[in-house]
């Protein structure tokens, strides 16, 4: 292949033969899809589109043949950095150098009841209006997809609050509140979008390379100084294996470093929803519950792991010399109430009304309820915690696929943790929904996959691991 002519194709077929790609080659494709993603939004909207040269033209086979490529062979961890950067720089970027401040978020691979970035967000950006030296949180979130939540969802159910800003509002934001928590902008790495879509239909989500990649393309665009990765392990993860998270922990470490940005990966457990509810305005109201200081028993492990997340995002901001005094100050703002009123600073900022805080189980409003009771006495030993986020899903809660829409009231409260012990008819789950006809599919789902013994089974600890640079 020559210098000054590379042909997509060409690329596909290297890839595919198992050599290596040059940093060129890679750059040269991914500008290649933004160019033809364009083309197609032109065409869509009746322009006429821009002319592209032979050398710029992909075809979505081509995208296909190039995403199955490197499925089957995978990447170095060279290609992997410069695939990152290439679609980390594919639109725009935000730039937080004109803020003078630390900048760190965190990102967790998604599960069932997670809503830690509700609590994260307020008790960091607290540090950063209280404490020097500064440090912020521009967090660019997803919504659901599959049996995992979106965060994106749970703040819309928030009446009036803005996800959809421009990244001007989100730098004035970040400067009065610290934390800014906004949805991805379609000019913001357009080749994710574009990949992203194609990997759904070409078998190649589980790919760890892919998906690092992806996610940490969108969260390098962030200006980021340091990111902590949230890795789920257990049935509610999306990796399959305990091996495969640890691996797509690595690589996205690794790739965040290579790019100059500290970066901590935690394996953290997913055999049960975490806290006490999975949703969308639920999970919203069990956050501003524990930001005003009350601690349901059930909150108590969204509690642990959010402390030892912002523990580590403290630590990497030079708030505290270790993560474990990091996650004793993220504790002691919760406490505080410090947290709470960054909280509502920020959700004012996004024209959110927060007089609704003041009572939020008033706000929920859901038309039908169903409560899963313990068949037997014995030991809530055990359950798939996918099939529980599925249950969410299909009471109204989440999506199956991209655009469908999403009940801010559906959903489930969990009235016992694995290893708890029953009694005969107390309650598991209460199920919430809009609509009575949704709640008999999850009922069965739940009620089938809940295991309950005569002994109690030993859990797993919350954190499994942590990975750091080597």
């Amino acid at each position: 292949m020559s210098d000054h002519a590379i042909y997509p194709l060409d690329i596909v077929i290297k890839k595919r033969d198992g050599a290596e790609l040059t940093k060129a080659e890679i750059e040269h494709f991914i500008r290649a899809v933004v160019l033809n993603g364009e083309q197609k939004l032109a065409e869509a909207r009746g322009e006429k589109p821009a002319t592209l040269s032979a050398t710029d033209k992909v075809t979505d086979a081509q995208i296909a043949a190039f995403l199955m490529a490197v499925f089957q062979r995978g990447l170095s961890p060279e290609e992997l950095a410069n695939l990152t950067t290439a679609m980390r720089f594919s639109g725009e970027t935000f730039d937080a150098a004109p803020l003078h401040t630390f900048t760190v978020d965190k990102h967790s691979t998604g599960g069932v009841g997670d809503k830690s970035s509700l609590l994260i967000a307020p008790v960091v950006a607290a540090a950063g209006l209280e404490l020097s030296p500064s440090i912020s949180v521009p967090m660019i979130s997803g919504r659901s997809l599959g049996h995992t939540g979106g965060t994106l969802d749970k703040l819309e159910t928030i009446p009036g609050f803005d996800t959809q800003i421009s990244m001007a509002r989100f730098a004035e934001i970040l400067r009065e509140c610290h934390a800014s928590l906004v949805g991805q902008t379609p000019r913001l790495v357009p080749a994710d979008r574009i990949l992203y879509a194609m990997r759904d239909h070409t078998g190649t989500v589980e790919s760890p390379f892919l998906i690092t990649a992806s996610i940490m393309s969108k969260k390098l665009a962030e200006s980021l100084n340091a990111l902590v990765l949230d890795v789920k392990v257990g049935s509610g993860a999306f990796m399959p294996t305990y091996e495969k998270s640890k691996f797509l922990a690595e690589l996205m470490v690794s790739t965040g470093e290579r790019a100059g940005t500290r970066t901590a990966a935690l394996l953290t457990t997913m055999d049960e929803p975490l806290g006490r509810f999975s949703g969308n305005w639920v999970e919203v109201w069990e956050c501003v519950d524990i930001l005003k200081g009350h601690r349901h028993a059930m909150s108590a492990d969204l509690i642990e792991l959010s402390n030892i997340l912002s523990g580590w995002m403290l630590y990497f901001g030079g708030k505290t010399s270790t993560p474990e005094a990091g996650a004793k100050l993220s504790d002691d703002i919760l406490r505080s109430g410090a947290a709470y009123k960054s909280w509502l600073q920020i959700v004012a900022a996004h024209q959110g009304d927060t007089s609704i805080f003041s009572d939020p189980a008033a706000f929920h409003r859901p038309k039908a309820t169903r409560v899963l009771k313990a068949s037997r006495a014995g030991y809530l030993a055990g359950m798939d915690c996918k099939e529980v986020g599925w249950a969410v899903q299909r009471l109204g809660a989440g999506r199956a696929k991209p655009g469908d829409p999403v009940s801010a009231h559906a959903g489930i409260e969990s009235h016992a943790k694995l290893g708890d012990r029953l009694a005969e008819g107390q309650p598991i789950f209460t199920l919430f929904s809009e609509d009575a006809a949704l709640l008999d599919e999850p009922y069965r789902m739940l009620e089938a996959t809940v295991e309950i013994t005569n002994e109690p089974r030993q859990k797993q600890p919350l954190i499994r691991e942590i990975i750091t640079k080597k």
